[in-house]
């Protein structure tokens, strides 16, 4: 039996020898724990942060290449101005939701910057059904491009070709994977450590190149990119966008359509009367090239790779074709010049089963060259395709441009568009503000208006 006098050295011994252990071994259990718990949170957030960057950053890039890219351009001004430092401009993103979705409105809300850019640019932008979700990815792609390299002679960067992260978010999304990965092992191991310390005897965890639910959700995410690829690869079959062949004479748009203002019309007159665009003839060149027979050098013409090409010398490879030497006072007579064909190699082509008239889009529904064709009055080089022409591409632009009811003539004058005078009914409906008259809305969809 113990005395009263013993109770506090048993007491003090306790104190001395188990609650220390008992301290340690809690301790070390409870910063097991949370180093779990930690290696877990960070292995989700960081999976989280990832696929949701790289998913909302390439939503925003891809609605503004579908739908904004066509006339504005980030670094640069195009049809309509730069957007770089928009936000900076507007004072934020409230205005901007408006303007964007209806720049009707904000110009009629008498918004001091909807009022600016309307004033100066004069062209009526598309009205748009975005989500404000949507509209910030555009912005944040915006805010995340690059400015272009500035164009040298020399250097492969010549045409300021913007920068493309695809590759970029693949690399960290692949980095990020590993490191989650690791962190879910770490956190298993220090799971069995922790039970093995309670007494919770589990087996050795299986590695996560054994593991079947890591080999399975691997599986599984090879399957789904493995299959996107494919269908990817396949609908882009017969796609060309981007195709830049080398021309039998270089030929800059920035330099006669840009420069010299010379209209698209004059050397493609097929677009505004006829189903192709035509290529000009060499009369067509030499009505003006008789005379103008050498290259000012400025801008200077460079090629795709930062080779510098002397304009006069091209200007000679046009003689060539006329048959014409270009000495003092020799006259071109196109109708007894021996001339020959240039060898222009086509740069956009459609399937054959698909039907593309160029008069019904440039004057009924008086859509600009620069909608399909890109900035070309800007291109320094040798002409691109700029759009992929699908028909996802094709039936977007149908449900989003507006019916042009009015159209001017050769003096300016506003006049009803006659194409459209036979839709009594939807222009009752317009004016009664009861629907949105768009290319989809008389039949622009429908398969059999490109397919029969």
């Amino acid at each position: 039996m113990l005395t009263i006098c013993q109770i506090p050295v048993i007491h003090l011994h306790l104190k001395q020898d188990i609650f220390p252990h008992f301290i340690s071994h809690l301790a070390t259990m409870i910063n097991r724990r949370i180093l779990a718990k930690i290696a877990q949170f960070l292995s989700i957030f960081l999976l989280t942060i990832c696929f949701s960057t790289t998913i909302k950053a390439a939503d925003g890039a891809a609605i503004f290449a579908g739908n904004c890219a066509s006339c504005h351009a980030v670094h640069k001004d195009a049809t309509g101005p730069a957007l770089a430092g928009v936000e900076e401009r507007w004072g934020g993103r409230k205005d901007l939701y408006v303007w964007i979705n209806n720049w009707e409105e904000a110009y009629n809300q008498g918004i001091p910057q909807a009022v600016a850019v309307k004033n100066k640019w004069k062209t009526a932008m598309n009205k748009f059904n975005y989500s404000k979700a949507e509209i910030d990815a555009v912005l944040d792609y915006i805010k995340s491009v690059k400015p272009p390299v500035a164009a040298v002679a020399g250097s492969a960067d010549a045409a300021n070709r913007e920068a493309d992260n695809s590759l970029l978010y693949g690399i960290l999304t692949l980095i990020l994977g590993i490191i989650a990965l690791t962190l879910l092992y770490v956190n298993s191991n220090l799971r069995k450590m922790t039970d093995d310390k309670e007494g919770n005897l589990t087996p050795e965890p299986i590695p996560f190149y054994r593991n079947k639910t890591y080999l399975l959700l691997f599986a599984l995410v090879a399957f789904i990119g493995g299959g996107f690829n494919i269908a990817k690869s396949a609908t882009n079959l017969g796609r060309n966008k981007g195709y830049q062949p080398e021309q039998p004479i270089f030929y800059s748009h920035k330099v006669h359509a840009g420069l010299n203002q010379i209209n698209c019309l004059y050397c493609h007159a097929g677009a505004q009367e006829g189903k192709q665009a035509t290529i000009p003839s060499v009369n067509v060149c030499m009505n003006c090239h008789q005379n103008i027979k050498e290259y000012g050098g400025e801008p200077k013409l460079v090629r795709e790779d930062g080779t510098e090409v002397n304009g006069t010398a091209e200007i000679k490879k046009l003689y060539e074709y006329a048959g014409f030497t270009g000495a003092p006072g020799e006259v071109w007579n196109g109708a007894t010049a021996k001339a020959t064909a240039i060898p222009w190699v086509k740069i956009h082509n459609l399937p054959d089963h698909v039907y593309f008239n160029h008069s019904q889009h440039v004057k009924v529904g008086q859509v600009a060259c620069q909608k399909c064709h890109g900035e070309i009055q800007g291109v320094l080089g040798e002409v691109k395709q700029h759009s992929d022409l699908s028909m996802g591409w094709c039936i977007n632009c149908h449900r989003e441009t507006g019916v042009q009811f009015s159209s001017k003539d050769s003096t300016g004058k506003v006049t009803g568009n006659g194409f459209y005078e036979q839709y009594t009914k939807l222009h009752e409906q317009v004016r009664n503000g009861d629907k949105k008259a768009t290319v989809e809305s008389i039949g622009g969809t429908e398969c059999q208006k490109c397919h029969y």
